[in-house]
């Protein structure tokens, strides 16, 4: 049974949320307040995470900041009220898998949790291990090693490194990893993909300005070497 932590400030949805997960058949924590749902997720182990973005004290893209530079690539869900564009990119790169804004229906978030569960699941049971000198990633345990020493990867990036091993040596355009690897998140846009490119390239390529693991094919899109 998947467990879930549901991190949100209003009472009524909080409530509702946990309800109807519940109904689904998923485990579910909550917690009032970013503080509380923090420390919830750095002393348990959850499947996934749904995350207001809007509560006092710590919001929650502190909350998703500070998950994220723990080591904890756990999938989130950001819930925002807000509809502008930056917000949502904002909480991507800040490590979030994906987002939702507020009102939103119940068939569609429930939707988006199944989505982001069975590509959690799926990841989880590949074997493969991918090596670079000093560099080793291991995709069934989230874990990315260079030289003894953990590279801390959000959900994110490992989702990208993934399809990229999925499709070594080949040319991937950035439609496809937005298709692929964002699926229906449409309002996200190459430049989304750039930015999450050069996180990567800077935390395992030895010289970010002469990629070796990671290489852009001009006009096209990147292709991992292996």
């Amino acid at each position: 049974m998947s467990k879930i932590l549901v991190v949100e400030d209003e009472l009524a949805i909080r409530n509702g949320l946990v309800d109807n997960l519940e109904i689904e058949g998923y485990e579910v924590e909550q917690a009032e307040d970013g503080k509380i749902g923090l420390e919830k997720i750095l002393h348990n182990k959850y499947n996934l995470i749904i995350l207001d973005v809007m509560m006092p004290g710590l919001s929650g893209f502190d909350v998703c900041k500070k998950t994220r530079a723990a080591g904890n690539n756990t999938p989130i869900i950001l819930l925002t009220a807000k509809g502008e564009e930056i917000d949502k990119v904002l909480g991507l790169e800040l490590g979030a898998d994906d987002y939702i804004t507020k009102p939103f229906g119940l068939r569609e978030l429930l939707a988006r949790v199944k989505a982001l569960l069975r590509r959690s699941e799926n990841n989880t049971a590949q074997t493969e291990e991918l090596t670079f000198g000093r560099l080793k990633i291991n995709f069934a345990t989230f874990l990315a090693v260079s030289d003894g020493i953990e590279v801390s990867l959000s959900h994110r990036e490992f989702e990208i490194l993934k399809y990229l091993f999925d499709h070594k040596n080949e040319t991937v355009t950035r439609d496809d990893l937005l298709k692929d690897v964002w699926g229906h998140q449409s309002k996200i846009t190459t430049r989304t993909v750039d930015n999450f490119i050069l996180k990567l390239r800077q935390k395992i390529e030895d010289d970010i300005n002469h990629p070796r693991i990671i290489l852009t094919i001009y006009g096209i899109g990147y292709k991992l070497v292996h």
